[in-house]
């Protein structure tokens, strides 16, 4: 019960909104051109797939996304255990990498634009460089919080330190790294559905900035409300695999 409930009570809450927000509109005390009524905008679905080509821009966004994340997690989690494994490093440079991760990385969209011209190239770049930091400083948490007892035992098991990062820390890090990898791609995909918008390129973003520029609110708002589902969708499917990875 409790796990229906929980779930039940937060949808409860999110449709109590959407009803009140409907009713603010056809009161007249909300206005229909700064908040279209969520009536309309579920109307405008249709035709965000059928004519303005939905499924494409979600596939685009999809890809720039886990192409972000990938990249991310192939050079983050080896740079979370350098700095884990030289306390210097570690050090010197972690809150180098906190620093970027609270840094406004849209204001460097110039300079890749600059570099890498008007594409996805420039989207999956500036979607890595949101994705990394989580990765790297929760593979460093993960690998910190080994328990001591477990790296001994595994020395004196005489494991090669391949071995005993393989066996032992990585297994034990896991939880915390799942952490990381789910906010990696939140972040990457909160980047690339910005840089999207910021220069009118592909993708779900492009798709947003466009219906705004047509002054077609509610099909604008449709789209949003399809990246937050997106999101969410993402969070939560990350977490099950995670849950599903620790058991086994």
């Amino acid at each position: 019960m409790r796990r229906i409930a929980a779930p039940g009570f937060g949808l409860a809450s999110v449709l109590l909104a959407l009803a009140i927000w409907q009713i603010l509109v056809d009161a007249g005390w909300l206005s229909p051109f700064a908040a279209p009524p969520p009536l309309d905008i579920a109307a405008g679905f249709p035709s965000l797939i059928g004519d303005e080509g939905l499924p494409a821009a979600f596939v685009q966004t999809f890809a720039e996304t886990f192409a972000a994340a990938a990249l991310a997690t192939v050079i983050g989690i080896p740079l979370g255990w350098w700095l884990h494994r030289s306390p210097l490093a570690g050090l010197a440079y972690e809150s180098w990498v906190a620093g970027i991760a609270a840094a406004p990385l849209v204001l460097l969209s110039p300079l890749f634009l600059v570099a890498f011209g008007r594409n996805a190239v420039t989207i999956v770049a500036m979607g890595f460089l949101g994705a990394l930091p989580p990765i790297v400083l929760k593979t460093k948490e993960g690998l910190d919080g080994t328990r001591r007892v477990l790296i001994d035992v595994g020395r004196s098991l005489r494991l090669s330190p391949a071995r005993l990062f393989g066996r032992i820390m990585l297994p034990a890090a896991a939880p915390v790294i799942g952490t990381g990898l789910r906010l990696g791609l939140t972040f990457a995909l909160i980047n690339v559905v910005g840089i999207e918008f910021l220069i009118n390129f592909g993708g779900m973003g492009a798709m947003i900035a466009t219906l705004g520029d047509r002054f077609e609110l509610p099909k604008m708002f449709g789209a949003i409300a399809f990246v937050v589902l997106t999101s969410v969708a993402f969070f939560a499917l990350t977490q099950r695999v995670e849950r599903w990875l620790t058991r086994r």
